[in-house]
């Protein structure tokens, strides 16, 4: 049985808000300072918005909640999938009180930077949110209340962004939560009319079939493929396909028979057993996609995992953090999947590690799969100042591991 973030802990504070306050804690965010911070200006914001999913849909955005915020003396804000702060409107007054704590256009309200607030906790938690007054981290913010909701791509499923409203008191009601997600829930079903509208139009194919495969923290690949020519459509694998499809993703020139045999099963002699898999998976697929002599996809791949590694060889640990939903394909036992998975871990793992920074160290420690990592605990002490508040927590996780190692 699972257990609600928003359960009351002994000190009356919600869960999910006292969680959030040891994240900013120890993120080294400090409760005295007035403003977030500015992480894109100027003609690196243009950019940035107008090359994101979202700007198709702000506008409509604007007229539905933007007037409503308005009216009501509060502010409507966008923010990215990294809680980039991409558009905000409200009455210039009331903007002008924004401003005070740095909630602008360009700023981040990621909770690592930012400390405790709507738009950020909903990012982390992919959830509907409302943080009222006290509940904010940073006591500059403590006079506002902020209701935000995720905003997703109606066909992958990927998070684009969140969507907030921040005022006064009035904010902090059930009314204006269901406003706020009947907008988003707007902008999500303007956006699939939007595919819908190009994908009918004969586009000439540019780069022909590209592939876009999820499955870190999946027991199940998500597929969604585009023809090129504007239309797209996902599907969900089986776990058999799913490690099947991630094996020949890793392998762009493809795989003989007997290769691939021994990266899918445990035991010799399943080679018919294989054949049937992968007549299978093209049926699903198609056979645009899944070619044979060798077994290889025919198609642009684009993977969670490979974005990972990417980060990881460019030195962007906190990005590839960020993005790590856990394990690839966590219950597969395939050889190749095992193999692949154990190298993504333990690689985004060393780089953790190697960083001593206490951000990165604590969101590793407060995931399900880094929860009991000893090391990490250990780095994460000696990163930490002698008078952190995130001390006593990390000293009693330490103990309780020396309990259980014992």
């Amino acid at each position: 049985m699972s257990v609600s973030p928003w359960r009351m802990t002994s000190d009356g504070m919600r869960a999910a808000v006292a969680d959030s306050w040891h994240l900013s804690a120890a993120s080294g965010v400090d409760a005295e300072r007035i403003e977030a911070p500015i992480t894109l200006d100027g003609s690196d914001l243009r950019d940035h918005r107008a090359a994101h999913p979202l700007s198709r849909v702000f506008p409509l955005l604007d007229d539905v909640l933007g007037q409503a915020a308005r009216d009501c003396g509060a502010v409507m804000a966008v923010s990215d999938a990294a809680g980039q702060m991409l558009w905000l409107c409200g009455s210039p007054s009331t903007l002008r009180q924004a401003e005070k704590i740095g909630f602008v256009e360009g700023s981040n309200w990621d909770e690592r930077l930012a400390g405790t607030n709507a738009p950020g906790l909903a990012l982390r938690l992919g959830q509907p949110v409302q943080v009222r007054r006290a509940e904010h981290f940073r006591h500059s913010v403590q006079k506002w209340s902020c209701a935000a909701t995720p905003i997703h791509d109606p066909t992958s499923s990927t998070l684009l962004g969140v969507l907030d409203i921040t005022g006064n008191d009035d904010i902090a009601v059930p009314q204006t939560m269901a406003m706020v997600r009947a907008a988003a829930r707007m902008a999500e079903a303007e956006l699939a009319r939007d595919l819908l509208t190009r994908a009918a139009q004969p586009v000439e194919s540019k780069g022909g079939l590209q592939t876009v495969v999820e499955l870190l923290g999946r027991h199940e690949a998500l597929l969604t493929i585009d023809d090129g020519r504007g239309a797209r459509h996902s599907v969900r694998l089986s776990p058999r396909h799913s490690e099947i499809l991630l094996l020949l993703a890793s392998a762009p020139h493809g795989l003989s028979g007997d290769e691939l045999a021994v990266l899918v099963y445990e035991d010799d002699g399943v080679s018919s057993t294989l054949r049937a898999e992968l007549n299978r998976l093209r049926n699903v697929l198609g056979d645009d996609l899944l070619a044979s002599r060798p077994y290889r996809l025919c198609a642009g791949v684009a993977g969670d995992w490979l974005a990972l590694e990417a980060q990881l060889a460019a030195g962007d640990v906190r990005r590839a953090l960020r993005g790590y939903r856990g394990p690839i394909l966590p219950r597969s036992t395939a050889p190749g999947v095992v193999r692949l998975r154990g190298q993504l871990h333990h690689s985004l793992r060393a780089t953790v590690l190697a960083s001593k920074e206490p951000d990165l160290l604590s969101t590793w420690t407060r995931s399900s799969w880094g929860v009991d990592d000893y090391d990490m605990w250990q780095t994460q002490r000696d990163a930490l100042g002698a008078n952190s508040p995130m001390r006593s927590l990390v000293d009693g996780q330490l103990a309780r591991l020396d309990r259980d190692l014992a």
